[in-house]
Parts: C-alpha cells; structure tokens; sequence
C-alpha cells in the first residue's frame, strides 16, 4: 500500500490546501493529512478544530486520513507507515524553502522521499495568514477557503 502524508499547520485550511488533498489522494493508496500541533505557535484555531473542519471537507474522499503530530515529521510518517512527504507549493519562496525541509527529511530518515506539487494556478495567491488577515478585516473569504469553514472562521473575529 502506497502511504503518503501531507503535512501543515492548516491554519485555517485554504482552497489550495484542499487541491492538493484531492490531487495527491488519487496518486496514493493513501493520505494521511497531518495537522501540526506546535507549542512555539499560537493559532488561530485549535489542533482539534483545525482537524475538525479538514475532516469536514474532506469526508468525501474515502483514501484520506486526518490526523496531528508534534515533534518530527519523519516520526510521524513513521508511525502512519508512509513513504512520501506530499508538500504543497504555491511559490518559487516556498519551493526554497521546502527543499530545505526536504532534504533535512531525507538526512533524518532515507527512506522518505518528497513530492512537490504545484496548487492550481487560481490558488496561488492564498496563504492561511493571508486568510487571517483578511478574516479580521471582515473581507469576504469566498473562493479562498471551503464554504463550510467560512463561518467558523468569522465567528473568530466577532
């Protein structure tokens, strides 16, 4: 069974989160989101909310697992028995970064390996602090993240 794992803090999940989720779900058996809890942060949402509404948008696609970690990714994909880290890239910036985190991977565990996917060009522009930023001036998230978040994210800035 081919397990890949598709790590993020998903603060909030973002429509080209969600891409990603559907385009690398029919490449594996498997995908297992993981949520990272990182006590060095403060988010906007809870771990627990944040796997909540992920759980909610993609309930639909039968291969996809949602799930959090702390600590080491390569731990985590350990632990979920995946071979691939699948890692989102809306930027050039982000791929610089990501290669990084890659190759810091691949020197921590050699068996992992790393797929970058490209978000949809329509979603390129969308980050989760973007999102926050506009939520809190109480701009209109449409087409920016899934519908059915897009109230729990308001609610927040009420």
């Amino acid at each position: 069974m081919r397990i890949a794992v598709y790590p993020g803090s998903f603060d909030p999940i973002t429509n080209g989160h969600l891409d990603v989720i559907k385009r690398a779900s029919r490449l594996y058996d498997k995908l297992v989101v993981g949520v990272l809890s990182n006590g060095n942060k403060t988010p906007l949402f809870s771990v627990e909310e944040r796997v909540a509404m992920i759980t909610s948008v993609t309930n639909s696609i039968e291969n996809v697992e949602v799930d959090t970690f702390e600590g080491l990714l390569v731990d985590f994909a350990a632990s979920k028995n995946a071979t691939v880290i699948v890692k989102g890239l809306r930027t050039v910036a982000d791929f610089e970064y990501e290669f990084q985190m890659a190759l810091l991977n691949k020197a921590l565990n050699p068996e992992y390996e790393t797929m970058f996917m490209m978000t949809d060009t329509k979603y390129s522009y969308i980050s989760s602090s973007m999102v926050r930023e506009l939520a809190g001036f109480h701009g209109d998230l449409t087409g920016l993240v899934p519908c059915e978040i897009i109230e729990k994210i308001k609610e927040k800035y009420k």
